[in-house]
């Protein structure tokens, strides 16, 4: 019964066991990356596609009002000026609450005649407040 007892050793799965613990713990870390990677990449998908969306309907808003000032009509937001024969219509269409389409068309001889696109772009309408303290070491 001696020799029993000393012939029966236990499995020797110390080591394995760890390595096994180890890849499983890495891949689950890996998972946990990829899946906020994922989701970060959808609220980048998303803020981008609300920004085309707006700007789109803003660009198709002001379409509508060039239409309206080319048939001689003059639409609510539109200001006009006028200079001996050219006439500017200025009016600005929003994209997001923090931009806006700027519009500057220029009517050669009145509203409805030759026209001239002067500025379509996309301005910033939000508060820029710049950071005024700059952190400089003074030699004490």
């Amino acid at each position: 019964m001696n020799e029993e007892k000393r012939k029966f050793s236990p499995p020797a799965v110390g080591g394995s066991s760890l390595l096994v613990i180890f890849a499983v713990l890495c891949l689950t870390i890996f998972a946990l990356l990829s899946m906020s990677t994922v989701q970060a990449d959808g609220r980048l998908a998303n803020a981008a596609n609300d920004a085309i969306t707006g700007y789109y309907a803003a660009d198709t808003q002001a379409e509508e009002i060039l239409a309206r000032l080319r048939n001689g009509e003059v639409p609510e937001g539109v200001t006009l000026s006028e200079n001996g024969e050219l006439t500017a219509a200025t009016y600005v269409c929003t994209i997001s609450k923090s931009q806006q389409l700027a519009v500057t068309v220029i009517f050669h001889g009145g509203l409805g005649d030759d026209y001239e696109i002067r500025t379509w772009q996309s301005v910033s309408t939000a508060n820029w407040d710049p950071d005024q303290h700059l952190n400089v070491w003074d030699g004490t």
